[in-house]
C-alpha cells in the first residue's frame, strides 16, 4: 500500500492491482468515469465516486500516462453528494449518477459536450446553449428489457449471510456489469412508472411457483429468456415475453395469469428465440392479446410502435429534442428536407408541417414500413420514405426526381456516420445540416470532417437520461458562404 503522500512514483508501480491511497477526485471524464491526477498521470476511477471524494483506488490498468481503477475505500465524501433513491444502486449498473444532484449532473454533461467538440473536433464553436434538463428525473423511460437467468447475482452482504452456502436462485432483472451470466433480481425500478414493477414481479413469482425454467446462457437451455415492457404516455402498455422454445400450455397459463393480474396491459406478445443471442430483430413476435403494437404521441402526432420498432426511449424529452431539431432547421414551408437514419419516420413527420417535402431514408426495411404507416396515420402527404443506404440511393437520378435538399437532418446511432456518408453530405452540399447525436464523441469526429464545407452555428445539449452519463446533442451546421 502507498502512503497518503505518494512517496513511490508511478514509474515504480506500473503493475496492476496497485492500491493508491487518499486520492482526491477532481472531475468527471468521458463515459461517466471520475478523474484524478498525480505525478503527471491521469487516473480514471469507477465505483460511484464524486468530485470532492477522497478514495483509495485499486488499479486495473496501469499505463505510462494514465491508469484505470476502482474505488475500494472512501476516506471522506464530497459535500456534493446526495443519497441514492434506489435499493439496487451500485449493483445493477444503471443510474450510476444517483449520488449526484441533478444540477451537477447537467453541469458535467454540458462540459462533456464542450470537451468532445473542442478536443476531438477541434472546432470553432459559438456560445453553447444551456443544456435542457429532463422534465422527469424518475419514471422517464417508456421501454425496459429485463433478462431471465438461472443464476441470480448475490451481493457481498447476501453471500456473507449465507455462510458460504450459495444456492442457485433464478432471477429476473438486469445483467450485472461485466458478468454476462449473472442477473440481479430487481424488486423496484424507478426508470418506468407502474405497473412495470408489478408486471415483472408477477411473472417472476408465477414462474418460480410453477417451476418454469429460467434461461442458462452458458448451457443455452431453459425456457424464459427476456421480458420487454413498453409504457406509453397514451396509457398503452405492450409486453413481449421472449421464450427459448414453444411450450403452449405453460405459455398460455403464464400470459393469462399476467393479463388477469395486470388488466391495464393493452397488448401482449411472445417471441420464440432459440438462438445464441438475445436479438429479436430477425424473429417474428406473435400477438397473444390486443392489437400487437402500441401507440405513442409526440405533440399531436401519433406513432405506431411495434415490438421491434425504435422510438425515443424518453417520450417527454424526445418531444423536446425534436422541437430543438425543428427550430434549428428554421423551416418556412418551402424547403425540401432529407431525414437520414429516419427510423420509423418520427423526426421527418414531426417537422413535416413546416416543410414543402420530406424525404426519409433508412437502412432497415421494416422501419420504413412503419414510417409510411405513421405518415398515413397522421395525414402527412408530403413525406416519402425509402429503404437503403444513403450513399447508394442519393444519386443524380434520385435528386432529379425528388429535388436537392435545402436541409439535411441526420440522427445516426452511437457509432456516428460512416465516412462515406460524410463524404456524400459534402458532395450534396445542402445549405443546412442538423446533426442529432446520442454520442458527442463520434459527432465531434464527423463534424471535424464536415468542417471542410460547414461552420457550426448552434449547439444544444439535451439530457434524455437522468442519473447516467449519456447525453444527446443537436448541432446546426451552415454551408460556408465562400463555398
Amino acid at each position: 500500500m502507498l502512503d497518503s503522500a505518494f512517496p513511490i512514483t508511478f514509474a515504480a508501480v506500473r503493475k496492476k492491482n496497485v492500491v493508491l491511497e487518499n486520492v482526491p477526485v477532481t472531475a468527471y471524464a468521458a463515459e461517466g468515469k471520475a478523474l484524478a491526477r498525480h505525478d503527471g498521470k491521469v487516473i480514471f476511477i469507477e465505483g460511484g465516486v464524486v468530485p470532492g471524494d477522497v478514495v483509495d483506488v485499486r488499479l486495473s490498468k496501469n499505463k505510462k500516462d494514465w491508469a484505470e481503477g476502482k474505488a475500494v475505500h472512501f476516506h471522506s465524501y464530497s459535500d456534493k453528494r446526495v443519497a441514492p433513491f434506489c435499493q439496487h444502486f451500485g449493483t445493477c449498473g444503471g443510474c450510476k449518477w444517483q449520488m449526484l444532484p441533478y444540477s451537477q449532473q447537467l453541469a458535467y454533461k454540458q462540459q462533456q459536450v464542450a470537451d468532445h467538440l473542442q478536443r476531438i473536433g477541434k472546432l470553432e464553436l459559438p456560445p453553447m446553449e444551456p443544456i435542457l434538463g429532463s422534465i422527469h428525473t424518475e419514471h422517464y423511460r417508456n421501454k425496459l428489457e429485463f433478462t431471465f437467468s438461472n443464476k441470480a447475482y448475490l451481493t457481498n452482504e447476501e453471500v456473507k449471510a449465507l455462510n458460504g452456502e450459495i444456492p442457485v436462485r433464478p432471477a429476473l432483472g438486469f445483467h450485472v456489469p461485466k458478468l454476462f451470466d449473472k442477473v440481479l433480481n430487481i424488486d423496484t425500478c424507478y426508470l418506468m412508472q407502474e405497473p412495470v414493477n408489478l408486471i415483472r414481479n408477477t411473472i417472476r413469482e408465477y414462474a418460480v411457483a410453477h417451476g418454469l425454467t429460467f434461461y442458462d446462457i452458458r448451457a443455452q437451455q431453459g425456457w424464459l429468456r427476456n421480458l420487454v415492457i413498453r409504457l406509453c404516455t397514451t396509457g398503452e402498455i405492450m409486453v413481449n415475453l421472449v421464450i427459448h422454445h414453444e411450450d403452449k400450455e405453460n405459455r398460455i397459463a403464464l400470459l393469462d395469469h399476467l393479463l388477469k393480474t395486470v388488466p391495464a396491459i393493452t397488448t401482449a406478445l411472445y417471441t420464440i428465440n432459440p438462438k445464441g443471442n438475445d436479438s429479436i430483430f430477425d424473429l417474428e413476435p406473435k400477438t397473444y392479446f390486443g392489437k400487437g403494437y402500441a401507440e405513442e404521441k409526440l405533440e399531436d402526432f401519433v406513432f405506431k410502435i411495434g415490438p421491434k420498432s425504435f422510438f425515443q426511449t424518453n417520450t417527454y424529452q424526445g418531444e423536446v429534442l425534436y422541437q430543438v431539431t425543428r427550430d434549428f432547421a428554421g423551416l418556412t414551408g418551402s424547403e425540401i428536407v432529407y431525414d437520414l437514419y429516419c427510423g420509423t419516420g418520427s423526426i421527418g413527420i414531426f417537422v413535416s408541417r413546416n416543410a414543402r417535402k420530406v424525404v426519409g431514408i433508412e437502412l432497415i426495411r421494416e422501419a420504413i414500413d412503419d414510417a409510411r404507416e405513421n405518415a398515413a396515420r397522421n395525414n402527412v402527404t408530403n413525406a416519402t420514405f425509402f429503404a437503403g443506404d444513403v450513399v447508394d440511393i442519393c444519386d443524380d437520378a434520385f435528386f432529379a426526381h425528388h429535388g436537392q435538399p435545402d436541409v439535411v437532418i441526420t440522427d445516426p446511432p452511437r457509432a456516428g456516420m460512416h465516412e462515406k456518408l460524410v463524404n456524400k453530405l459534402l458532395e450534396i452540399a445542402a445549405p443546412k445540416i442538423v446533426y442529432v447525436s446520442c454520442n458527442p464523441a463520434t459527432q465531434a469526429r464527423d463534424l471535424a470532417l464536415l468542417d471542410a464545407l460547414y461552420t457550426v452555428e448552434k449547439v444544444q445539449p439535451v439530457d434524455m437520461f437522468p442519473h447516467t452519463h449519456h447525453i444527446e446533442n443537436v448541432v446546426l451546421l451552415k454551408k460556408r458562404v465562400n463555398n
